[in-house]
């Protein structure tokens, strides 16, 4: 929901640093990878019961998948760099709702299992969608130049971001959150859907 208007805030930003790392020969690619190995580290760290260690892995990661982008804009945008930054993206976010199932089995297991069901939800009525708009050379620009059509929802990157960072400070809310955050998927969910009987009739 609010990813358009954010990325107006943080793109200059991001721009004069990915002109510095593309400048070392450093590629998005390996950002994207960088980024992921370190968005994994949340696993372990909120098993042995370390949320603030798995929080700051959670911004190194958000900060990389930002970066990836502004390098791959300066040094050309490609069909794999696409692929794996939203591949990768996905596999982080789920990471870490597992993590938190390992902190807490009794507590967590269920509403663990219920949130990576929304985000199955999200994740496949996204993709689908930009495959088809791809498709039917259908594009836009308005959260920046992406190598897919990003459709919006009440659930996006700014949200799921905000979401796991409030997971981190306050992990004893943790079935309270993902109940309230997969309902709000499913809503995405569900536009998203209408979204595409609408865009995509024959």
């Amino acid at each position: 929901m609010f990813d358009a208007w954010m990325r107006k805030r943080i793109d200059p930003a991001l721009e004069r640093l990915g002109r510095s790392v593309s400048d070392k020969g450093i590629t998005a690619n390996q950002v994207t990878w960088t980024g992921f190995g370190i968005g994994l580290m949340v696993i372990p760290a909120l098993a042995f019961g370390y949320p603030l260690i798995a929080l700051v892995c959670i911004l190194l990661n958000r900060i990389c998948d930002g970066l990836d982008g502004a390098v791959a804009r300066i040094r050309g945008l490609s069909d794999l760099g696409g692929y794996l930054d939203i591949t990768l993206d996905f596999l982080f976010y789920s990471a870490v709702v597992f993590g938190f199932a390992l902190l807490d089995p009794l507590r967590n297991s269920l509403p663990a299992a219920f949130l990576i069901f929304s985000f199955v939800g999200t994740g496949s009525s996204f993709l689908a969608f930009a495959i088809v708009a791809e498709k039917r050379g259908i594009s836009t620009d308005i959260r920046g130049k992406k190598s897919i059509y990003y459709l919006g929802g009440l659930t996006e990157g700014t949200e799921t971001i905000a979401l796991l960072l409030a997971l981190c400070l306050w992990p004893e809310s943790f079935p309270w959150l993902a109940w309230g955050f997969g309902a709000l998927c499913w809503v995405t969910t569900a536009f998203r859907i209408h979204a595409a009987m609408t865009s995509f009739r024959p």
